[in-house]
């Protein structure tokens, strides 16, 4: 591994003790905080409930499809020897 050069330490010191730049835009006022309900206190809760029917149905044709080859790939293979 190679050794660092004093250059570039001396450019990272002059880089961390650089003045910020000040922005043409005033700073925004802050605004008085709002109090938010807490995440436990809500008036309605929906309950989460997907439907996986056709995921399921596409899952059953692909296992049948996959099974269907393999059950051709070894009658092929008591034929092609």
């Amino acid at each position: 591994m190679s050794k660092k050069s004093r250059s570039t330490s001396k450019r990272q010191a002059r880089a961390t003790t650089a003045q910020p730049v000040k922005s043409a835009r005033p700073e925004a006022v802050p605004s008085p905080r709002v109090a938010v309900p807490s995440a436990s206190v809500r008036p309605f809760e929906r309950e989460f409930n997907p439907d996986y029917s056709a995921v399921v149905k596409d899952l059953k044709r692909i296992a049948t499809l996959a099974g269907t080859f393999f059950v051709f790939l070894i009658v092929l293979s008591f034929f092609l020897k």
